[in-house]
């Protein structure tokens, strides 16, 4: 070997071991940064082959496991959509409550018993009749702050489906333009990996909005799929189409048109069933919380609010009614469509002293004209007995066996509450899921000991070139002094 071949040796040595120095410091560096991928070097032998004539970077490997990560987004997706539907859960549940539940609308329901108890055995106490007004007048108010409540739900989940939207165009569209960055790089020999670091990072942003799966192409490029098999990107980003409604009545529907479905590349999504490509995310569970869960609560709240304004509006009941409308109202009225009524329901203003009425009206009947003498309390009794009664109701949405209004509370309480065990249950599963797989992802990452340990190799290396190249130099000014 010739002096000269030597000193290229040991010179493309020199090089490879800076290039390694670079990529173990980038690696240290970056060991806390989320998104980032341990780098390696790639060496090969430089010339023609077995000729040994010194070493070149071949490349730079970005260290990863892509199935792991794809299960890890997978996961992703599903703990953040059960997470928003638990959330959701619980809100129900909170605004419903529970029969204990101070505020709710079951102990509301038994203050009202109790008041017409007490009233009936003392017909002709003004306290008493006020304590019968103001029970009904909270229960009323507790089916309407619940109606609100779901309304609101639904309207923050809409606001979650614009924004969402607008966070998978915007990803969409700077993952693709990074595609383009990573192919011309690539294309020309150099590394990519920083752009590669960021592209993981967007595709992690939206990974929880819509589970995807990430398929390699060349140069670098990748393209995104739904694990439902709906195309994301591949070649050009889709685009996503939603419009927002704003404010959320109890009869605006998917169906009716009054609400905005979503569009990708101008055709219809049907989300939050379980059945559609898209389903699993927060986008899925937010369309399911907007068209599906609270729906199906308002509707089983407002049946069970019909059949409360139904029981104490019978004739038999309170005959003064003449068919009107009894103690409870549909705004003022006579009932009239079920959908949101439990935001409607008050008290009939002919019993409330503050809105013209009277209270011994409570006593007498409804529609009485004139107060008679006092110590009637047939009325009062009427009114806890068809609270108390077992009937089934008019609406089937309130359930279909005989229940009494307590039993009939208690049932609706009792849904919302498994509703909610298993939206937790469902959450905790996925948990648990996700945060082994991303254990797992954060095992592969950058040991940072391993890096000391291999940067101590590389300085070894470094110091044996520059020796080779000493030891020539010092060959060559012999030579020169000969």
């Amino acid at each position: 070997m010739s002096l000269s071949l030597g000193l290229s040796n040991a010179l493309s040595g020199l090089t490879a071991n800076s290039r390694a120095t670079e990529l173990v410091s980038s690696n240290i560096a970056n060991a806390l940064t989320e998104g980032y991928a341990r780098r390696e070097i790639q060496l090969s032998a430089r010339g023609s082959a077995a000729s040994g004539q010194g070493v070149t970077v071949a490349g730079v490997l970005r260290v990863t496991d892509s199935v792991l990560i794809s299960d890890r987004r997978a996961a992703e997706a599903n703990t953040a959509g059960a997470r928003q539907v638990t959330s959701f859960q619980q809100a129900i549940e909170a605004a419903i409550g529970t029969p204990a539940t101070e505020g709710s609308i079951g102990a509301a329901a038994s203050s009202l018993s109790a008041a017409l108890v007490e009233a009936a055995a003392t017909p002709d106490s003004t306290a008493s009749l006020d304590a019968v007004l103001r029970a009904a007048q909270d229960l009323a108010e507790r089916f309407g702050a619940a109606s609100a409540e779901l309304q609101r739900q639904r309207e923050q989940a809409d606001d979650r489906i614009a924004a969402s939207v607008g966070q998978l165009n915007t990803a969409l569209g700077q993952i693709d333009d990074l595609n383009a960055q990573i192919v011309r790089l690539t294309s020309a020999d150099r590394d990519a990996s920083g752009l590669m670091d960021q592209r993981q990072k967007l595709v992690d942003s939206i990974a929880e909005i819509v589970p995807l799966r990430e398929i390699q192409r060349d140069s670098g490029e990748i393209a995104l799929v739904s694990t439902g098999g709906a195309v994301l990107l591949d070649g050009r980003p889709a685009v996503f189409g939603f419009v927002p409604a704003g404010k959320i009545t109890a009869d605006m529907s998917l169906s009716s048109g009054a609400l905005s479905g979503l569009t990708l590349n101008g055709k219809d999504m049907t989300l939050g069933d379980g059945s559609n490509r898209l389903d699993g995310g927060t986008l899925a569970a937010d369309f399911a919380i907007r068209d599906r869960l609270a729906p199906g609560y308002s509707a089983q709240l407002d049946a069970v609010a019909r059949d409360l304004v139904e029981r104490l509006s019978d004739p038999s009941v309170d005959p003064t009614l003449g068919g009107g409308a009894g103690l409870f109202t549909d705004a003022g009225g006579p009932v009239g469509a079920t959908a949101g009524l439990a935001g409607r329901i008050m008290v009939n203003a002919a019993v409330d002293p503050d809105s013209g009425g009277a209270l011994w009206r409570l006593r007498e009947g409804i529609g009485a004209a004139t107060e008679s003498a006092t110590g009637m309390s047939g009325l009062l009794s009427n009114l806890n007995a068809a609270l108390t009664q077992a009937s089934v109701p008019s609406d089937p949405a309130a359930g279909t066996s005989p229940r009494s209004f307590d039993g009939r509370v208690a049932d609706m309480v009792s849904n919302v509450s498994l509703q909610r065990v298993r939206a937790e249950d469902a959450e905790s599963y996925a948990s648990a899921r996700y945060s082994a797989l991303r254990q797992d992802e954060l095992d592969q990452g950058v040991d940072t000991d391993a890096e000391v340990q291999a940067l101590m190799v590389i300085e070894q290396a470094y110091s044996a070139n520059a020796k080779v190249i000493s030891t020539i130099d010092e060959l060559l000014k012999t030579l020169l002094e000969m």
